[in-house]
């Protein structure tokens, strides 16, 4: 008899890992609620907006706890534990009367997420060959945004239907069953040398020492990479703002200017979600057999160019092209910023300064919203979009010029 079929470990954990970014991409399923939410509390539509920056806040305060969690008590820990959080804060999220009280719960919910998204970027690249690496990156990051694509189609739905309560209590279910898939997962525990003395990320001696050894890793890439490195954080940081950027303004926008139902907002989301799916395969091939320059320098240039026509759309139509245009750049962009990244450090101190790289990228996910909200209530929500191209701008100009290619062939 021909034996059962059955998938190779490197299979499994992939499956286990894909999966579980999918879910995580469904916390997007509060975007086309934050219209809803500002005639609900009577709040101006920009302080809504800030949800995301309290989802931003919570990811970029997770990262210090992230790193201590993976080292103390392994992948497995952090794919439970950070989950679980979410979970319980969006649960508390939907029963809650006060907005106030949201904010501090979404907050909570970016703090899982923040563990969630380091464990299985860990995890990913210990499955990853080499050869395979920006096209594992690829799927990894583009099943991501098939959930944040997705969660605002079904977000729209069950606001329309029921009551935006709904969409927390959906995105519980969703973490809920990524905890359960990071059971399964095989929990890797650093040598005990490496876990001996390690202090509370918050204390500020333990600051103090990341800002110096951060000064001491940057001295470990080769000369001759360190602006590479340089201008990759800067994209990095421009590539969260627009995406941000994006998911906060853009149903603003779109329900003041266009008179866009959440379920018309959710849509765009999905539309932009399924070319960020598309571009996987693509992407990877661009990453890993063209040139990493070939895929990092659209993935901000076009943004730039649709960040300067999105307050003039005058309908979904032309809001979808745009929209689409988006997901087409997301695609390129996350799995190759990573990749060149990668490329740049030094092995022994890769995770450290992918981590200092996804930090300071955080900066702009927190500030953006924040500057955008102001703006949107000062004038109107297109304008964020006009003031954030030219750093798109800039970006796409210094990955072209001043970074260098950095596949091996």
């Amino acid at each position: 008899m021909t034996a059962p079929f059955k998938l190779s470990p490197m299979a499994r954990g992939l499956t286990t890992l894909y999966t579980s970014a999918l879910l995580a991409g469904m916390w997007s399923m509060m975007v086309p609620a934050v219209p809803v939410m500002a005639k609900f509390f009577a709040v101006s539509p920009g302080t809504a907006a800030q949800i995301i920056t309290a989802l931003a806040l919570g990811r970029f305060a997770g990262m210090p706890l992230s790193g201590t969690v993976l080292d103390r008590l392994g992948t497995r820990a952090a794919l439970t534990s950070g989950p679980a959080l979410a979970c319980s804060a969006a649960l508390l999220a939907g029963i809650t009367p006060w907005f106030s009280v949201i904010l501090a719960l979404v907050f909570l919910i970016g703090v899982g997420e923040s563990i969630w998204v380091i464990a299985r970027e860990v995890a990913g690249i210990d499955l990853a060959r080499l050869d395979q690496r920006g096209r594992v990156l690829s799927g990894f990051h583009g099943i991501n945004n098939l959930g944040l694509a997705l969660g605002p189609l079904f977000g729209g739905l069950l606001t329309e239907a029921l009551t935006f309560h709904a969409v927390f209590f959906a995105y519980a279910a969703c973490a809920l069953a990524s905890a359960l898939l990071g059971i399964s997962v095989a929990g890797s525990r650093p040598p005990a040398a490496t876990r001996v003395g390690v202090k509370s990320p918050w204390s500020i001696a333990a600051l103090g020492q990341r800002l110096r050894s951060l000064t001491e890793l940057f001295q470990q890439i080769h000369p001759d990479l360190r602006a590479t490195y340089v201008v990759l954080v800067l994209a990095t940081l421009t590539s969260f703002m627009h995406r941000v950027t994006t998911q906060s303004m853009l149903p603003l926008l779109a329900t003041a200017k266009l008179g866009l139902s959440p379920k018309e907002v959710g849509m765009l989301f999905t539309i932009s979600g399924l070319a960020v799916f598309a571009m996987i395969l693509p992407a990877g091939f661009v990453i890993d057999k063209v040139g990493r320059k070939w895929a990092t320098v659209p993935s901000t240039g076009i943004p730039a160019v649709a960040f300067l026509m999105i307050p003039f759309a005058a309908s979904f139509l032309q809001l979808a092209v745009l929209i689409s245009f988006l997901g087409i750049a997301n695609g390129l962009s996350l799995g190759s910023l990573a990749t060149s990244t990668y490329d740049v450090v030094p092995a022994k101190s890769r995770g450290r300064l992918q981590a200092a790289r996804r930090t300071l990228a955080e900066i702009g996910g927190v500030s953006a919203p924040l500057a955008g909200g102001y703006l949107a209530d000062a004038f109107n929500p297109g304008v964020p979009f006009l003031a954030y191209a030219p750093l798109l701008v800039l970006s796409a100009i210094l990955l072209a010029v001043v970074a260098r290619e950095t596949l091996e062939r």
